[in-house]
């Protein structure tokens, strides 16, 4: 951990050995070189040191860490020669949020064989996006409802002819598809929308359920137990809605499975045969015996604003059509410490990668001069349920139908070049094509994401776009690394993932390379020059969810 003693600036934290490091083989295309020098991996990775160093405290909305992040990205984009794109000429959007520190809280369960106590942090992770001092859950009936799915398009409603007023409904993580690997049945192996924990609290308080608990499992949810104890304590961040959140159950959170096996058995349930029969067609939700749930949440709540950060380089012909990048500023701040005592989630590879990789593709448009005009959005609260994106879908600066289409940055790879590029939700839109063409004039090829049950496209800031129709691309780096191939860069990836992932140690280490971060970088930049400098008009393709919300856009800017 680099300690923020005063000593150590941001391009003395890696070493000129390292850097140096960073630039062999960086085998950019010679097409890039003629349109102004290629991104650098060495100030991709200054910016990285920046971000993520110990005096920025892990980014998180609301505090002095965003205070330095926004006017740092301000200030780079400004000395690259990119324009303020944000409100009254300005370089922010203002989010407005709340924020709710939940007090640790049990649950206690009552009226089966035993009563029982869930410890927070061991057995759950509870809150409330309700905005109140005080939230209760009172001797609610628990029910299982398998998935907690209604999805007509499937012919599956797990609440069917099921009244949850006022009870508290358990879920498992994830879809049908995945627990059977059966691929007619939802997406098979592929996330769909409805495995996503987000839409499992929603459509639970559309059902008017009163509590939504999710069982966690590693492998449905694609991470582990502590990604959640992490997450979901401390400070939480909402967008502040006029209805205070009141439309949301009292209680959301996850269990641990065994804290779920426990619950089972005291009804007097087969844990096992039930899971396995709510991956099957016609499951009926089940009343979980005399199990009754309570918990007193008490909450302190401060409200504030958060700020995206917006630039723009202005078309020269088609000025008033945009091309759109995003990246999410923001970590999660104090944390967990970890057994040195680090309690700073610096959030090195997510997301400063991704901010890293926004500049100096702005840099790169601003010297171009491309004929639509580009929009560069810095958004904050992504790790709180994607805040920043979804406000801004819902207060967009540029006219959605005149958004051509965007692509996004989370996480890029630290651990060299690859030769192949891995394009998130594989098969959605039109921009595929467009992005295998510039792949391979870096020698590259395009493969499909090799955990699609992780449901990663539901879970970055392009999700928030792409649901009100907007075309968006998301792409990362692949696993067979030059020079050390594809099980090397499968075994750093799954690293990063148990180790490091919304943990104090994800942070800036000397073997960092940032040749392949630069590299995945330019590639966008040069997909995105491509349609910027054409007439295209990319389209989702008819398997994607997001056809209809796009048609309907275009046709009520029409009107």
């Amino acid at each position: 951990m680099f300690r923020a003693t005063g000593l150590l600036t941001a391009t003395a934290i890696l070493s000129s050995t390292a850097l140096g490091l960073c630039l062999t083989g960086a085998g950019f295309s010679a097409q890039a070189a003629t349109l102004g020098q290629a991104i650098s991996p060495v100030t991709i990775g200054e910016h990285v040191k920046t971000l993520a160093s110990d005096e920025f405290e892990g980014r998180a909305p609301a505090t002095k860490g965003e205070e330095l992040t926004v006017r740092y990205i301000a200030d780079q984009m400004a000395k690259g020669g990119i324009k303020p794109g944000g409100e009254k000429g300005g370089w922010f959007q203002a989010v407005p949020m709340v924020e709710s520190t939940t007090a640790p809280t049990p649950l206690t369960i009552t009226g089966g064989k035993q009563p029982i106590t869930l410890n927070y942090i061991n057995d759950q992770v509870i809150w409330t996006k309700r905005v109140r001092e005080q939230v209760k859950l009172e001797n609610s009936d628990l029910v299982f409802v398998g998935y907690g799915i209604d999805a007509p398009e499937w012919n599956w409603n797990d609440y069917a002819g099921l009244d949850v007023k006022g009870k508290t409904v358990v879920v498992l993580v994830n879809d049908p598809g995945f627990a059977t690997q059966d691929p007619k049945l939802f997406n098979g192996k592929t996330m769909t929308y409805y495995g996503r924990w987000t839409y499992k609290y929603e459509e639970a308080a559309r059902k008017g359920a009163a509590g939504v608990l999710i069982i966690h499992d590693t492998a449905p949810a694609a991470y582990p137990w502590d990604v959640v104890k992490t997450s979901w304590t401390g400070p939480q961040l909402d967008i502040a809605h006029d209805n205070d959140g009141m439309d949301r159950a009292a209680v959301e959170g996850w269990l641990t499975n065994d804290a779920a096996q426990r619950l089972f058995a005291s009804a007097g349930l087969d844990y096992k045969a039930l899971v396995a029969a709510a991956a099957k067609p016609g499951f009926k939700a089940v009343d979980m015996g005399d199990l009754k749930v309570s918990a007193t949440l008490n909450n302190t709540i401060r409200r504030s604003a958060s700020q995206n950060v917006v630039g723009i380089v202005p078309g020269t012909k088609r000025p008033d059509e945009y091309i759109l990048y995003t990246a999410h500023w923001d970590h999660i701040g104090r944390c967990t410490a970890d057994e040195t005592g680090d309690d700073i989630c610096n959030g090195a590879v997510d997301n400063a990668t991704g901010i890293a990789g926004l500049i100096e593709i702005g840099k790169r448009f601003a010297a171009a001069k491309p004929e639509r005009s580009v929009v560069l959005l810095a958004v904050t609260g992504e790790e709180s349920g994607l805040l920043g994106s979804k406000f801004y879908a819902a207060n967009p600066l540029y006219p959605l139908p005149k958004t051509v289409a965007g692509f996004n940055m989370d996480a890029l790879s630290t651990f060299g070049r690859t030769r192949d590029v891995v394009v998130v939700g594989t098969g959605k839109s039109e921009l595929e094509p467009l992005l295998k063409k510039h792949a391979a004039m870096q020698g590259r090829v395009l493969v499909p994401e090799p955990k699609p049950e992780a449901g990663s496209y539901y879970r970055s800031d392009h999700f928030e776009l792409a649901k009100v129709g907007v075309p968006m691309l998301y792409a990362d780096s692949g696993v067979d690394v030059v020079g050390k191939g594809p099980e090397w860069g499968r075994q750093q990836s799954a690293r990063y993932v148990a180790h490091d992932y919304h943990k104090p140690s994800d942070e800036v280490t000397p073997d960092m390379d940032f040749s392949g971060t630069a590299e995945d970088a330019e590639l966008l930049f040069q997909t995105g020059l491509d349609l910027a400098n054409s007439g295209q008009w990319p389209k989702w393709l008819p398997s994607a969810e997001f056809g209809a919300a796009r048609e309907a856009s275009l046709k009520g800017a029409s009107k």
